[in-house]
């Protein structure tokens, strides 16, 4: 009997062993907790999370809770919708392998809950020793990235012990502080730090000094896809479940180089994986294939961080467009100081197709307000490579813990800006400006008061999304993206200008409404991706199709561009340009809404084998159309408009394949009757740009008449303005078009869909009207009226070789031939007397652009 005892006694250990095993994550492992939550159940992208109870220490100090509003920018309800509030210090406990670094993720939805005020909400939490948070107010955070959750991520050290203590403890400062979480992961990872980093920037007796990230734990601030799209937590190698945002947001001007894809395979060695995605090595940004434009920039990013701490830069390479040593090397500098003098990727990694990563250590003190991490690439032009350029594949930024453990950095702030906005949204309820002053000083250093004065914001904040519904907000990187306060306070609402005469011809719409459009700004709704932002297609008015262009919320030139279309389109009307229907400016959005272009984009009909093969006569008649839309903008206007990005990208086609040009963020109004030329910073796209506004900074509408010549050369060859992936002498497609045309050879470029279906003498006089449109001097080139003639002559040739006009083109007018045309004519001179862009007398008048630097605002050639 006792034996038998003592053999149950034994089992219901061994079960009670096996439970607790099974509870926990083993080596390798992962474990997803929506906290306060029940049931637990399956996030979006079908992870499932499970209830966070039975991991912790001593629950009776806790309470659950559900959200009572749902932000429409969460990604799921699990793990946001339900919550865990913390009244005293209390713990989890985790059973881990102590030799593993562990990834932890904090997910924060700092929403409205029932009997309890967020903003009230301040408290720490310790991981295993090490600070994470301290005094953290996440709704104090959201407000000031505007952003509806937050998410933290960490990288812990091997500590060696076996278990894991995650302990989250509210203030002392205040009276009524608790803590709260909303869901909770833990990751093993393999090993994937080095010891032995050299830190950047450190002279004289310190210089040579070493860091050891192995020992190290980590806040994650950046991780980039440099160059390519998101990589969602899904799509993340070895199961790491991290995201890879896209690196537009942070590059410094528009000098944003050029972005290419791989089409050769990468190759996955050992860490590669671990390390980062193959869909990171695939894609890359580099400076582009002019020499003299990249000597004259760095390719440049730049990032927020806390200042006071030690940061780990880790930069992904992978050369898979040269194959030799010397072919490309460049300069890296961190914080304008040396980090890598001669880089050479192939030689670093070993060959082509091979990933490979440099880490630099660099520290962020707080002098002069020292908060950020700048990321320069220069061609090294001493060793005198081959190619003169840089490239970057991926891009992390992580921070290092202090000597006592510390990661923990202040609450953001909320910037003057902001705040000064929501007083003018909300005059009756906004607090008065030094009360204002106190909050801000109470987020940077814990003012007794600020949980009060916080709370008020937070329902003014909240009254005013009822009134307009339901924002998205952009979501930063573990809330460090996105994070200067003056770019997003700039494009806060009203910081744009719009005349009353632009807005009363369009119209507003409300964020809801695009949001409801949209349907939430998702991913598969978007069509297009651009310097701009993303463009998405939509339905308004219960069955109206539209494409909605979201402004990018670091763009510098963001504003500028999306006040520049609204002005310039509200007053543009014409068949043949793409026409504007309203424009959305709400809290941190800039959305503009356009007629729906069924057919896309020239360039896709052009280079994509899924779209349809465009005819001769198709093209010709595309490029008749675009031709007529720029015809319109320099003659159609009491002063001359310069489109100033004309590319294949900006030439739309409608269901019924009539071309429209679009985009005019960059368009600027001519010189006048007195004038040959407005002086003007250089703005445009690689491939594209006119060499003689590149030079003298002096535009005319010859600058539009080169690029079009291009966009001529790529609908007779079918290939890209510029790809960095031919031979150095066919990079750009303008020059070696021009060198084969020169040389009668330019039949051996010519899209071979056409090769013996096209009369020669078209493609001939084709080939000429693109040759003079490329002129080195823009006095030599054809005005757009001579071009569309040229090409309406064209046309002819081809449709009746026998009836073609061999007339010169008539100077300053043009003879129309049927209806449309005279339609067209009468709509011109209608504008000429009645448009008021650009006339002495327009109390709206937009001012010139400031003075800025040469090559601020050349845009990348992919598209705006």
């Amino acid at each position: 009997m006792h034996s038998n005892s003592g053999l149950v006694v034994f089992y219901v250990q061994l079960c009670i062993v096996f439970s607790i095993i099974h509870a926990q994550p083993g080596p390798g492992q992962k474990i997803f907790l929506s906290c306060g939550d029940q049931k637990g159940g399956n996030d979006a992208d079908g992870r499932k999370w499970e209830p966070d109870a039975k991991y912790l220490v001593n629950s009776d100090k806790t309470v659950e809770t559900k959200a009572e509003t749902k932000d429409s920018s969460l990604p799921s309800d699990i793990p946001y919708m339900t919550a865990r509030i913390f009244n005293a210090e209390t713990s989890y406990k985790f059973s881990v392998n102590g030799s593993s670094r562990i990834f932890l993720r904090l997910h924060f939805y700092p929403s409205s809950y029932p009997n309890v005020n967020i903003s009230n909400s301040y408290f720490s939490v310790n991981a295993g020793g090490v600070t994470l948070l301290n005094n953290f107010s996440a709704a104090t955070t959201a407000m000031a990235l505007s952003q509806a959750y937050i998410i933290k991520e960490y990288a812990l050290a091997p500590s060696n012990k076996n278990d894991l203590s995650l302990t989250f403890k509210p203030s002392d400062k205040y009276s009524g502080t608790f803590a709260f979480l909303n869901g909770i992961e833990v990751i093993e990872t393999p090993e994937m730090f080095d010891d032995n980093i050299e830190m950047v920037g450190v002279s004289g007796e310190d210089s040579g000094v070493m860091v050891s990230a192995t020992t190290a734990s980590m806040e994650t601030m950046y991780r980039l896809n440099v160059g390519g799209q998101f990589v969602p937590p899904t799509n993340d190698s070895a199961g790491l479940m991290r995201s890879w945002y896209d690196d537009s947001a942070y590059i410094f001007g528009a000098s944003s180089g050029v972005t290419n894809k791989a089409n050769t395979t990468i190759k996955d060695s050992g860490l590669t994986g671990v390390l980062a995605p193959l869909d990171v090595y695939n894609t890359a940004r580099s400076m582009g294939p002019d020499p003299n434009i990249n000597k004259n920039y760095n390719l440049t990013w730049v990032f927020e961080v806390d200042a006071n701490f030690t940061y780990l830069v880790r930069l992904h390479f992978c050369d898979y467009l040269y194959q030799k040593v010397n072919q490309r090397v460049f300069t890296i500098y961190i914080n304008n100081q040396t980090a890598a003098d001669t880089l050479d990727i192939i030689a670093l990694a070993g060959g082509m197709d091979q990933p490979v990563k440099k880490d630099y250590v660099v520290n962020v003190n707080g002098k002069q307000d020292n908060k950020e991490i700048w990321v320069a690439l220069h061609p090294n032009v001493n060793v005198k490579p081959e190619f003169y350029d840089a490239a970057l594949n991926g891009l992390e930024i992580f921070k290092l813990g202090d000597a006592k453990s510390n990661l923990a950095g202040p609450n953001p702030e909320i910037s003057d800006l902001m705040l000064k906005q929501m007083e003018l949204n909300n005059k009756k309820f906004a607090p008065e400006k030094s009360y204002i002053g106190a909050i801000v000083g109470g987020a940077a250093g814990g003012a007794a008061a600020f949980g009060i004065a916080a709370a008020i914001i937070f329902i003014v904040n909240k009254r005013n999304k009822k009134q307009h519904g339901d924002s998205v907000s952009w979501l930063p990187l573990y809330g460090h993206s996105h994070t200067s306060a003056t770019t997003v306070s700039g494009k806060s609402n009203g910081s744009t200008n719009i005349s009353s005469d632009a807005a009363a011809n369009c119209r507003f719409f409300s964020l809801a409404e695009i949001l409801q459009a949209t349907k939430n700004f998702d991913e598969s709704h978007v069509i297009g991706v651009g310097g701009f932002g993303k463009v998405y297609r939509g339905v308004i008015d219960g069955d109206t199709k539209v494409a909605i262009k979201r402004s990018n919320p670091s763009s510098e030139q963001g504003v500028n561009e999306f006040q520049t279309e609204i002005e310039m389109l509200s007053k543009l009307r014409h068949r043949h340009l793409v026409s504007l229907i309203g424009f959305c400016e709400e809290g941190n959005e800039m959305a503009l809404v356009y007629d729906y272009m069924g057919k896309g984009t020239l360039r896709e009909h052009l280079y994509n084998k899924n779209k349809v093969t465009l005819t001769w006569k198709q093209r010709l008649e595309i490029c008749i159309g675009a031709a007529r839309g720029l015809h319109y903008l320099h003659t159609g206007a009491k002063y001359t408009i310069i489109h100033r990005d004309v590319k294949t990208t900006n030439i739309l086609l409608d269901d019924k394949w009539v071309a429209k040009v679009s985009d005019f963020g960059l368009s600027k109004t001519g010189p006048n009757m007195n004038q040959s030329h407005v002086s003007t910073v250089v703005k445009g796209s690689f491939g594209y740009l006119d060499p003689e506004y590149f030079r003298r900074q002096q535009l005319t509408e010859k600058s539009d008449v080169y690029s079009f010549g291009v966009v001529l050369f790529e609908v007779l060859c079918a290939r890209p303005a510029l790809n960095p992936s031919l031979p150095k002498e066919q990079v750009s497609l303008a020059d070696y078009a021009m060198h084969c045309q020169r040389k009668g050879t330019l039949d051996e470029i010519i899209d071979p869909q056409l090769k013996g279906k096209v009369n020669p003498e078209c493609i001939k006089k084709f080939a000429e009207l693109a040759e003079k449109c490329l002129a080195d001097h823009g006095t030599d080139r054809p005005s757009m009226g001579d071009v569309l003639w040229n090409l309406e002559s064209v046309l002819q040739l081809e449709s009746d070789p026998t009836s073609v006009n061999h007339s010169p083109a008539p100077s300053g007018s043009i003879e129309y031939d049927n209806a449309e045309q005279i339609n067209q004519a009468k709509l011109m001179a209608m504008h000429r007397n009645t448009l008021s862009l650009g006339s002495d007398h327009d109390e709206n008048e937009q001012s010139e652009d400031k003075p800025d630097e040469i090559f601020s605002q050349i845009v990348n050639q992919k598209g705006r």
